[in-house]
């Protein structure tokens, strides 16, 4: 695991700066602590930040081909590398490391762009082929890597594993995307391929960018996609024991480490299946570990210990206090952008007690999204039934004006609160998925922004990030389209990105076995029915770990990573939350209606709503500000 940046000149061969690279390969530091490389010739300059876990003794990046007119810098893993290695020999190339590393620049001699198609893995990379003046950057496929990238207007393009490496140049135009802004209030995240500001992009997952002296603008392209055919003939007891088989040799793939390996266990299905197929695999015990909690309703730690004491593993817990509320402004530092996801914080804990005895975890994210788990699911389905019942034009005045009229509910029990139940069946499938994903409703967003942001938005919503992507899913099966969308959209920019700032903010390798793209293309070819049955969830998963782990680790009610955002809002944090939103900088742009922040930090205050969502939401943009004027002291202060 490691962190690239760079430069590529597009408009000819002028010097790149090597005081300015060596900033940006400076900023990502904490990516990869253990050594850092620059690379220069005329209009390219590559930096590097190295997290050896493979052929530690000389997997130096930047890496070369045999003449040295290729050279890649990479992160990530290519788990089925020595596979690869004696094809590549077969046709003549010659390795000089036995790193991953080396077989991306070898494959793009040999395959050209389709090298991704033959790698295996989690991957973000880029290289430079003299030869051919070709810059060239993929993303592998589920979008777990990052990369992110802009093209300055004198020509520059730059890019790097994080934002803060691209902003480190100094040329990139701070201008924020109100498009982004609607995003963000909306979604928690701001959604590939934008980014929170106007020059800047990410390169969308399943994604490469090929760019030669002279071409003016990056146009990326997609190389895979998942399609949920879901035509699959096969019985219950086939599934279960070739899901078995295939996630086995998911986990040994990335197994393959020359330094301490372990795993996250949270005492969900999903980690535990993971720890499962280790300790089958291992021939010594398998490192695990887990947070606790002090408050008893976000806490699992018993059922990680059931788990772990099943397989004997080397369990370490450590208890999160309820009030672990320090991280705002490291947050802040650490995702470049606004981001609203609070279980960022308990992710944070658990990476930094795992990386004082592993430098590689494997971890359970990606198991809602491919197997279907998410609660959600299991209510948009239910309305589904409505749906198909009713024309919308039915269906929309009769249930609009009922979610109007009724009451939003918070103090009730969930079975009354029928308010954005109503609103959903008022709507098409993928509106009513995203309004029932959104963190701030669309009638909310429309009182929160002032009247100055609703022009700059132009009547953007970010309900057409939904749109696009459903469009393209090609299945009119309810689960798999709205499976298909999550893949796109929150496990790319919620899931992915919470992992990968949180763990490399520790140096800290975390893989995912659930996210093979095998897997989750042998998955896409089942029915429905084998994620959701007679209302369970991840029934297939769950059936096929039957004989691996305990009754009520299975079949348990699950539980989200929460922290008690209401309770901070009210107690600890009531003071920051006022100053911070009726104050700061973010009552300073102009953007927000100060009358509606105020009536929901003055509702929350007194107990008569829940308002702690748009709160935390407001508070984070509020961070994001602060720490791109470096007001925080965090841009100092941050691993």
């Amino acid at each position: 695991m490691c962190g690239i940046t760079g430069i590529f000149e597009t408009r000819g061969g002028s010097d790149i700066n090597r005081a300015v690279l060596q900033r940006m390969n400076d900023s990502q530091v904490h990516r990869g602590p253990d050594e850092g490389s620059l690379h220069i010739e005329p209009g390219v300059g590559f930096g590097h930040r190295r997290l050896s876990i493979i052929d530690i003794a000389t997997g130096q990046q930047p890496l070369f081909n045999e003449d040295g007119s290729v050279v890649v810098i990479f992160n990530g893993e290519i788990y089925n590398y020595q596979q690869l290695i004696p094809e590549l020999q077969a046709l003549g190339h010659v390795f000089h490391t036995k790193s991953d590393t080396e077989v991306i620049v070898h494959a793009w001699e040999a395959w050209g762009a389709d090298c991704v198609k033959r790698f295996r893995g989690m991957f973000a990379f880029a290289l430079w082929d003299r030869n051919q003046q070709t810059f060239f950057m993929a993303r592998d496929r589920m979008g777990v890597k990052p990369m992110y990238y802009a093209l300055l207007d004198d020509g520059m393009l730059l890019f790097g594993s994080e934002l803060k490496s691209v902003l480190a140049h100094g040329g990139l135009r701070r201008d924020i995307d109100p498009m982004a802004v609607e995003e963000y209030f909306a979604l928690g995240y701001v959604a590939e391929p934008r980014t929170i500001f106007k020059q800047a992009l990410k390169l969308p997952p399943a994604h490469t960018l090929v760019m030669r002296r002279g071409d003016r603008l990056p146009n990326p392209k997609p190389y895979w996609d998942v399609r949920f055919t879901l035509d699959a003939k096969i019985g219950d007891a086939e599934a279960c024991e070739e899901l078995t088989a295939r996630l086995r040799e998911s986990v040994r793939l990335r197994m393959i480490a020359e330094v301490p390996l372990g795993a996250f266990l949270s005492g969900g299905v999903d980690s535990s299946a993971v720890v499962a197929m280790m300790a089958g695999l291992s021939e010594s015990p398998v490192n695990t570990c887990s947070i606790a909690f002090d408050d008893p309703a976000f806490d699992e730690a018993a059922f990680a210990q059931k788990v772990a004491q099943r397989y004997h593993t080397n369990h370490r817990v450590e208890t999160v206090i309820s009030d672990d509320f320090d991280l705002i402004d490291t947050l802040a530092h650490l995702y470049d952008e606004p981001y609203a996801d609070s279980s960022a914080i308990p992710t944070y804990r658990v990476c930094q007690l795992a990386r004082k005895h592993v430098t590689v975890a494997l971890s359970g994210d990606g198991g809602d999204e491919t197997f279907g788990g998410y609660r959600r699911y299991k209510l948009h389905l239910l309305e589904e039934r409505l749906r198909s019942a009713l024309p919308l034009g039915f269906r929309r005045p009769l249930f609009g004006a009922l979610g109007r009229m009724y009451p939003k509910a918070d103090w009730a029990p969930r079975m009354f609160r029928a308010k954005t139940t109503f609103e959903a069946l008022a709507r098409n499938s993928v509106e009513a998925y995203f309004h029932s994903l959104s963190l701030i409703r669309d009638a909310d967003r429309t009182r929160l922004y002032s009247g100055a942001f609703k022009s700059e938005l132009g009547g953007y919503n970010a309900r057409e990030v939904f749109t696009r992507h459903a469009a393209n899913a090609n299945t009119e099966d309810p689960l798999a389209l709205i499976q298909y969308i999550d893949m796109h959209t929150y496990l790319v920019g919620d899931i992915n990105t919470k992992v990968d700032r949180a763990s490399m903010a520790h140096s800290l390798e975390v893989r995912e076995p659930l996210m093979d793209h095998e897997i989750v293309e042998w998955l896409a070819t089942l029915p429905s029915s084998a994620k959701m049955r007679g209302g369970e969830s991840k029934f297939l998963l769950k059936k096929a770990m039957e004989p691996h782990l305990p009754q009520d680790v299975l079949y348990r009610p699950k539980m989200g990573f929460a922290v008690p955002l209401a309770r901070w809002i009210r107690g600890p944090q009531r003071e920051r939350v006022r100053s911070s939103l009726l104050k700061g900088p973010l009552a300073q742009t102009g953007w927000f209606d100060l009358a509606t922040v105020r009536r929901l930090v003055e509702q929350h205050e007194s107990g008569a709503r829940d308002h702690s969502t748009p709160l935390w939401t407001l508070l984070m943009y509020d961070a994001f500000l602060r720490n791109m004027s470096g007001e925080t002291g965090s841009l100092a202060e941050a691993p």
